[in-house]
Order: C-alpha cells, then sequence, then structure tokens
C-alpha cells in the first residue's frame, strides 16, 4: 500500500452555490454522524465551536476531512499515522482543539 495524496474533496461533495447557513447545519450534521464512536465525539465538538468562523477555504478544507474514512481520520487524528499532506493542516486543527 501506497501513501499517495488523498484528493480534496470532490465538487460534487456539497451542492455547488450553497447557502452558508444551509453548508454549516449540514457538515455539522455530518460531523456527528459518523462511522466510529470516537469521531463523532472528536468532530461534533470541533464543528461546535468552530464552523461558524471559519472562511470558505477552510470550510473547503473541512468538507474535505468529511468525506474521508473514519478509520484513517481517527488513525490521523490520534497521531498514529501521518495525515496526507493536502490534509494535513486542518487535521492538526482538529488534534489540537480542546
Amino acid at each position: 500500500m501506497t501513501d499517495a495524496p488523498i484528493p480534496s474533496a470532490p465538487v460534487e461533495s456539497y451542492p455547488q452555490g450553497e447557502p452558508r447557513e444551509t453548508r454549516l447545519k449540514r457538515m455539522k450534521m455530518r460531523s456527528m454522524r459518523r462511522g466510529i464512536k470516537e469521531m463523532d465525539i472528536i468532530l461534533m465538538r470541533f464543528a461546535e465551536t468552530e464552523l461558524d468562523g471559519m472562511s470558505e477555504a477552510e470550510l473547503d478544507d473541512y468538507d474535505a476531512i468529511l468525506t474521508q474514512n473514519d478509520q484513517d481520520l481517527y488513525q490521523w487524528v490520534s497521531g498514529q499515522k501521518q495525515a496526507p499532506a493536502n490534509l494535513a493542516p486542518m487535521i492538526d486543527r482538529i488534534a489540537g482543539h480542546k
């Protein structure tokens, strides 16, 4: 298995022209309803305190995170594996969130 970079969120990951309020609600819901409980807790807490203040570019980065597999996400956030370079800044931000 190679450590090839994981692509950013595909364009179809969210509706184009989606109003910001709708986008934030969708992202918060996706943060709470994950595949494993640990990621539910980590992403829900992060989303509740951070999403409202994020720029559109930061929201794009977070949307890319939401498209990833929970097992991989957990290993990246917990430091068990190195996150792909294109996701690392947001993963680091999530991991450092208190």
